[in-house]
């Protein structure tokens, strides 16, 4: 990312808060101060960074005095006023010297409720609303650059996805699986592993299960979901493998989600409500007979993080803008059984949907 692309990022987001209604943001460490700026605090303490952007103004970053050099190296630095509190100021009064006196704020989601409360002293006369509640488009539109570094972690990902189904399953456990995925993740370019979640047999059934100490048998049907951060932005894919042959209703269950997944993909277009993609997933499932046993939104929002806004589920009518992104992961989980997840990383394009994950969607043998 460039200078230029932190400077229109910071100067869309403050205008994006005007027409909001917002006086301005106040920006704590964490996926909206990286993404607005390029800045990563070396270590996130009781002392207040915070990103101060108000309509009108140059955007002004508070860092205690000692972080003052790395924040000087953030990319986005040449567009910011970068000001360094010491150690037995008020950083909070400082902030109050920069925001209008009165209005409401958007707040990061993350903001410690030290700062906030801090905050809230200094100015008295004035509110605030979590920004992921009040913009929650700020960081769901994705640019060019952002799109092609989401594709990158999703082709590492991928690759990861090729090289686990040659290892040996049967007779290991789940954490052992799990841990040749993250060492494979990291192989292929990630800075960072998040979850490597390896549910086999009657622990598939739960969806977020972790692997454990669970013995893989021959027969076990095992979902695979995995992912991180490439060069910042996030991976995200979920394969369902079977060791040795499945049985004609496990082929069923996992045909019925595939079909899911497939019928989601195809409903994504610009201006199609988010719920919609929800709703072409639950139907396919429910008509096969195991609606009750999808019980998970069908897919969420990725950038910075591996889940952030928009969210494919019943109730949320945001449309689709071009340059989102955002997985399609339906599921079908009966308990004590077996599980099957099929997930896809997806961009909203002006013509549909481009996946950003092309392994195999078919039910994969593994030894």
């Amino acid at each position: 990312m460039t200078l230029e692309d932190y400077t229109a990022r910071m100067a869309r987001a403050a205008r994006t808060a005007a027409d909001a209604g917002l006086a301005g943001l106040v920006v704590t460490p964490g996926p909206d101060l990286t993404h607005l700026c390029g800045y990563r605090p070396p270590a996130v303490t009781e002392r207040l960074t915070a990103l101060l952007l108000v309509p009108g103004q140059t955007p002004r970053l508070l860092v205690p005095l000692l972080e003052r050099p790395d924040a000087l190296a953030a990319t986005g630095a040449g567009a910011i006023e970068v000001t360094g509190w010491t150690d037995g100021s008020d950083p909070y009064r400082t902030a109050a010297d920069t925001l209008p006196a009165r209005g409401r704020y958007g707040v990061s989601d993350e903001t410690w409720a030290a700062h906030l409360l801090g905050l809230q002293r200094a100015l008295p006369d004035t509110s605030y609303s979590a920004i992921g509640e009040a913009l929650p488009m700020l960081r769901a539109v994705k640019d060019t650059h952002e799109v092609q570094r989401i594709a990158a972690a999703g082709a590492a990902a991928d690759a990861a996805y090729e090289e686990i189904v040659r290892v040996r399953f049967a007779g290991r456990r789940e954490r052992d699986i799990a841990a040749d995925l993250s060492e494979l993740l990291l192989r292929h370019g990630h800075s960072q592993v998040d979850f490597t979640l390896v549910c086999s047999g009657p622990n598939g059934a739960d969806p977020h299960h972790e692997a454990g100490e669970r013995v893989i048998e021959e027969g076990d049907m095992v979902v695979l979901d995995f992912g991180g951060l490439k060069d910042g932005y996030g991976s995200d894919t979920t394969r369902t493998v079977h060791v040795g042959e499945p049985t004609k209703e496990e082929r069923k269950v996992h045909e019925v989600v595939r079909e899911a997944q497939q019928a989601a993909f195809e409903a994504v277009r610009p201006g199609a409500a988010c719920q919609d993609i929800d709703r072409a997933a639950r139907q396919v499932i429910t008509e096969a007979g195991y609606g009750e046993y999808f019980i998970h939104r069908t897919g969420h929002g990725i950038g910075v993080t591996t889940h952030e806004p928009p969210y494919m589920t019943e109730g949320e009518q945001l449309p689709l803008v071009p340059g989102m992104c955002f997985s399609i992961e339906p599921g079908i989980y009966l308990p004590g059984r077996f599980g099957v997840r099929i997930e896809d990383i997806v961009t909203c394009t002006e013509t549909g949907g481009r996946r950003l994950n092309n392994t195999a969607r078919e039910l994969r043998v593994v030894a």
